[in-house]
């Protein structure tokens, strides 16, 4: 069932999405050569407590999970595409970083993450990166009050297919209230004027994920968590958790 946010619950989600942005700022501050992903999930923490905010990541467990998340971000390292546990890795120069992370305050959720390289970057990375951001903004301006779902999906895999890169099957973004995750759920894939009505007050997380290999298909790590491309292509991931209004979307996680 889609739980339709008051004006004032959607501010209220805002702060929460402001702790949520300044935890991947800090994160991507302290990405470094030679910082481990450990070290990264250190420094959101580090904004959680100081925002006096919980984490929905820590000890999530879905069904497809055989054990519970264990860190407040998760950290997907080339052609790892989500749900990358944050370990003692060290990042190296050219690797490209997708960040996930989410924070609960005062009741509300939100959820939010960023792709970017450390170091030098390889010109196929940029593009791929620059792609991410461009389905996820082309989504974020189809999430409009008369649209449809299948209008945001549309839009995103627009881009990501003319530009000629996989979509990860089954996968989405989803609704976001009182739980990080809620009803509906948001294709990454789609056609345009099907699927449920965007009506005001609706709060979506939007997130494509995008495989340079032009797959659609992944496997997961022996973590049970980690998603990484079946090609060994690198992988990028953009999300913003965005209300619909009546005066046209509105993002919750930017700063």
């Amino acid at each position: 069932m889609v739980q339709l946010k008051t004006d004032t619950s959607i501010e209220a989600m805002r702060t929460t999405g402001r702790v949520v942005a300044r935890m991947l700022t800090a994160a991507r501050e302290a990405a470094e050569v030679g910082v481990s992903l450990r070290e990264l999930d250190e420094v959101a923490r580090g904004v959680l407590r100081e925002a006096g905010a919980g984490s929905p990541f820590l000890g999530y467990r879905p069904h497809f999970a055989p054990v519970p998340f264990p860190a407040v971000i998760c950290a997907s390292v080339n052609d790892a595409i989500v749900h990358g546990i944050p370990t003692d890795y060290r990042l190296r120069d050219g690797d490209l970083v997708s960040i996930d992370a989410g924070a609960t305050l005062d009741g509300w959720a939100g959820d939010s993450a960023i792709s970017f390289t450390v170091g030098r970057a390889r010109p196929a990375d940029s593009r791929l990166i620059d792609t991410a951001y461009q389905a996820l903004e082309a989504g974020i301006a189809a999430a409009t009050v008369g649209n449809r779902i299948g209008d945001i999906a549309h839009a995103i895999g627009t881009v990501c297919r003319t530009a000629g890169y996989g979509i990860p099957e089954d996968f989405g973004g989803h609704g976001v209230g009182r739980e990080m995750h809620e009803d509906p759920g948001v294709p990454n894939e789609g056609r345009p004027g099907r699927g449920m009505p965007l009506r005001h007050g609706m709060v979506l997380a939007i997130e494509p994920m995008l495989i340079a290999g032009g797959v659609d298909t992944y496997r997961a790590d022996r973590d049970g968590w980690t998603l990484r491309t079946t090609d060994g292509s690198r992988a990028a991931h953009a999300e913003h958790t965005v209300a619909i209004t009546s005066d046209g979307p509105r993002i919750l996680t930017a700063l």
